[in-house]
């Protein structure tokens, strides 16, 4: 596991600026995908130095310091104190009841380390414009800055390179961009999408829509025998049954916490001729991410969930597969030429980046990519096994309480959907906001998994890299007092 000396984080570079020599016709610089930010495989850009460099993980402590402190202490015990002063929105108490806040859903949307926040607002305050449409300073300035952020986002996946990278509003957005791009032009009557029931609706509701415009068939498949996860055995009958092109599913269940077999998916698709899509967005963030290892062909996830502010998601997908697939959305940005007739269209990832993009969204995108990968996605990971076990235990310990998805042992995301017996899952996160503790309920947007499980609702927990062993405690020691004070009132009517 790399140690945070050894890792960079703040962007030190930035790509080379577009010269006036450069210009495309109209006097702008050329398209996305054939200016100077197409760094290819595994290009650095080379640099220059922000105004005010982010500090790194651990607040203002120096590179030396920090790597020294991360590499004699015990991650059990000391990774989220030690992050904890980067997220100033951790520090309040609630004004209602003046507890200290225990932020308790992360799966939801995590919080951002300064580091980001600063990354954000010194775009507008220092480098606001328009991107890849200028020859002027700030325009430079600012399509380096969101060329690097895109090639952070790339080496923080494993991508071979940049130019597999496709920046989107949100995780939900990628999906239908597949949907409505690869799946429009090659589905067809006959043809079969496999999704399963643990699907977030952002996996389901797209391929609905697509399979009915194209008269593909739309399969699923249900939980195991155990509840813990895909059946893989259902999943492989109906993949080999049918004329299969495409398996979407969850890398790891948003309310189950369970993982799937990715090397049993890729195995299976690529036996009978499909590909997969794997929505990564409750796995990117918590754990280290290698897409060539993997093996699927597209991934989604959202910024928004791994430290970085909403509105910026991105998709990566194989070279040679997003070289395949047509334009979405039209407008500037994604074309190479246009005539009063027709139009050709610029390469990925620029042809599906239609219109002005979230420019300050995707360079924090990049500063979190920084942050995490300072820290070392190994070490998050271990953190989150350590908390996340404790969660577990604490929560199974309590009477009444049925805890969905597997153990710890088999492993399982940190994040325990829960309900308690009698009580509906609203009433309980209520009583436990007026506590300060932050959790979820509600079906997760997740409402097929929950009639596959009979409930309407769970209540739901999810931790974080900045989440502490004591606010686990303190959210178990709260939730019992929120069932005897609930049972102490039925006992009484």
């Amino acid at each position: 596991m790399a140690t945070m000396a050894t890792l960079t984080l703040a962007a030190s570079a930035s790509a080379p600026r577009a010269s006036a020599s450069a210009a495309s016709r109209d006097g702008a610089p050329p398209p996305r995908g054939a200016s100077p930010a197409s760094h290819g495989s595994r290009a650095r850009v080379a640099a220059a130095s922000p105004p005010n460099p982010p500090r790194l993980p651990g607040t203002a402590r120096t590179r030396a310091s920090v790597s020294t402190a991360a590499a004699s202490t015990s991650v059990r015990s000391t990774l989220a104190d030690e992050l904890r002063g980067d997220f100033p929105i951790l520090h309040q108490t609630l004004p209602d009841s003046g507890k200290p806040l225990v932020y308790l859903d992360s799966a939801a949307s995590s919080q951002k380390p300064n580091v980001v926040i600063d990354a954000h607002a010194a775009y507008y305050r220092e480098i606001n414009a328009n991107v890849h449409r200028g020859v002027h300073y700030l325009s430079g300035k600012a399509t380096d800055a969101y060329e690097l952020a895109r090639v952070k986002v790339a080496d923080f996946i494993g991508a071979e390179t940049d130019r597999e990278i496709v920046f989107t509003r949100n995780a939900s957005e990628a999906i239908n961009l597949v949907a409505y791009t690869w799946g429009v032009a090659n589905l067809k009557p006959g043809d079969e999408v496999i999704i399963s029931e643990l699907e977030h609706h952002s996996n389901i509701v797209p391929w609905q829509l697509v399979c009915a415009q194209t008269g593909a068939t739309l399969r699923h498949v249900g939980l195991a025998p155990d509840g813990n996860g895909i059946d893989m055995d259902a999943l492989e009958a109906s993949a080999r049954e049918g004329k299969t092109k495409l398996i979407a599913t969850a890398h790891v269940s948003n309310v189950l916490g369970s993982e799937v077999d990715v090397p049993r998916l890729v195995k299976l698709a690529k036996s009978v001729g499909a590909k997969v899509l794997l929505d990564a967005c409750q796995s990117v963030p918590h754990m280290p991410i290698d897409v060539k290892t993997l093996g699927v062909d597209w991934i989604v996830a959202s910024g928004h969930k791994m430290c970085a502010p909403t509105g910026i998601g991105f998709l990566w997908g194989r070279a040679d597969v997003l070289e395949t697939m047509p334009p979405w959305m039209g407008g500037g940005e994604m074309i190479q030429d246009v005539f009063m007739d027709r139009s050709t269209y610029a390469p990925p990832p620029a042809r599906f980046e239609a219109g002005t993009p979230a420019i300050g969204e995707a360079i924090a995108l990049g500063a979190a990519c920084d942050y995490l990968s300072a820290i070392g996605m190994d070490r998050v990971h271990e953190h989150e096994v350590d908390v996340g076990t404790r969660l577990y235990e604490r929560l199974a310990a309590i009477d009444g309480v049925t805890v969905y998805g597997p153990t710890p042992a088999k492993g399982r995301a940190s994040l325990a959907a829960f309900n308690v017996e009698g009580l509906h899952a609203n009433d309980v996160c209520t009583l436990l906001d007026a506590s300060g503790v932050a959790t979820r309920s509600g079906h997760h947007c997740a409402q097929p998994l929950h009639a596959a499980l009979n409930v309407p609702a769970s209540a739901r927990a999810s931790l974080y890299l900045y989440n502490t062993r004591e606010e686990v405690d303190a959210f178990a020691r709260t939730l019992e007092e929120t069932i005897a004070f609930f049972r102490e009132i039925n006992a009484g009517m």
